[in-house]
């Protein structure tokens, strides 16, 4: 079986990869010729090239930019930083620069509570009533399962802060942020959730908050303790954590950006940014590259027990499906089906697991492919991109290779 890696962090590519305006405005177009490579050239050659092409030295050098790693074998063939972490330093970003991971934290979270169902202090088909005596009654048919495929519908807790806030004026924002523990009250003050569940299937930020609480509650330590003890730790995976502002600190920390005309300007936090079993973590290539060894090994669970995150969630014929609106376009196509914290596309002729992160200032997507064994990985800290476009690229670029 041939193992490829490739692990992306980025922050500098604009949307589309046909034009690129650098931060100091130029206009750059890329001919299909750019990637009509040799067909001798190395895997290596062939990524070197592609990503060279998209940023030439000085927008690279000047803006928020990328890192690209890529394994194969469980080896690194290609390992490159582009651009900086931020732009008052203007630090250059390499594998040891830590991204915020977005929703890209799921896959963390959903590992979180098989370890516990798999020692027998959780189940699946356990009530979120059962967990928490004191939720409403819609909670009663909503178990750990459906939180964690996303067919439990409880309500979107950004809009129970829309709603709040409408009512009763501003209540949180980036120096102010909400915090697990209000998400579970907001929730707890509805009486119904968006559809019976199992009937639907529709993203939610909520049903992993809310996981991120049932760890802490079941493990009896925080989320961010239990992550770093059973998992992080080890794996060595020794820069990567739950950020808590005030707790603790993200060494070689990128911040955030959007483009706002031809400029970048620092948005690195918002009154979400808080929240933990959603898209709370931070990590590096080379902690991801070691996830991504463990997921393949079945280091933490074994390979029987771990099919469960990679089974399509079951829903009667016809069911509706609602995608995250940030989802990227290119990878729609590809979220044909989830399991426990992974977007599956398994009739693929490249069978392949995912996930995506989009938030303040950052995007990310980790594509694993699970029968050629190649993972892309990609990080973004500005927002004008689509990391999913660039890590199918990086990965054909490897496909086609052989």
């Amino acid at each position: 079986m041939r193992n490829f890696v490739v692990v992306i962090a980025i922050p500098a590519v604009l949307a589309g990869l046909a034009w690129l305006v650098c931060a100091i405005g130029v206009d750059i177009f890329i001919h299909d010729q750019v990637f009509a490579f040799r067909s001798h050239a190395s895997e290596e050659e062939r990524l070197q090239k592609y990503f060279q092409s998209l940023f030439p030295g000085d927008c690279a050098n000047t803006a928020p930019c990328f890192a690209v790693l890529v394994k194969k074998d469980g080896k690194t063939i290609f390992e490159k930083g582009y651009g900086v972490r931020d732009l008052r330093t203007k630090t250059a970003v390499d594998a040891q620069t830590n991204f915020r991971l977005a929703s890209f934290t799921k896959q963390f979270t959903a590992m979180a509570v098989m370890l516990l169902v798999r020692e027998g202090k959780l189940r699946y088909d356990q009530s979120l009533t059962d967990i928490f005596p004191e939720f409403p009654g819609y909670g009663k048919q909503i178990t750990v399962r459906n939180l964690l495929n996303h067919t439990g519908g409880l309500p979107d807790y950004e809009d129970l802060m829309d709603a709040a806030e409408k009512s009763k004026g501003p209540i949180w924002s980036a120096e102010k942020q909400i915090q697990d523990s209000e998400v579970l009250q907001l929730l707890g003050r509805e009486s119904h959730g968006k559809f019976a569940p199992g009937t639907k299937w529709e993203y939610s930020n909520s049903g992993y908050v809310v996981l991120g609480l049932i760890v802490a509650k079941i493990s009896g330590k925080t989320f961010g303790e239990f992550l770093q003890e059973r998992m992080f730790t080890p794996l060595k995976m020794n820069h990567t954590l739950i950020f808590e502002k005030g707790k603790n600190e993200v060494v070689n920390r990128a911040y955030g950006h959007s483009k706002k005309e031809t400029v970048f300007i620092e948005t690195d936090q918002s009154s979400t940014s808080a929240t933990q079993g959603d898209g709370g973590i931070y990590s590096n290539l080379e902690d991801l590259s070691k996830w991504d060894d463990a997921l393949r090994n079945h280091t933490l669970l074994s390979e029987k027990i771990f099919s469960s995150a990679i089974t399509p969630a079951q829903l009667p014929p016809g069911a509706g499906a609602k995608l995250a609106e940030d989802v990227p376009d290119s990878l729609r196509k590809h979220a044909t089906a989830y399991g426990f914290g992974w977007f599956l596309n398994l009739q693929d002729s490249h069978p392949l697991m995912w996930h995506y992160g989009d938030t303040t200032g950052f995007k990310s997507a980790i594509l694993r492919y699970t029968h050629d064994n190649v993972t892309v990985i990609v990080l973004c800290n500005r927002t004008d991109l689509d990391p999913g476009a660039l890590a199918l690229k990086a990965a054909s670029i490897v496909f086609h290779s052989h």
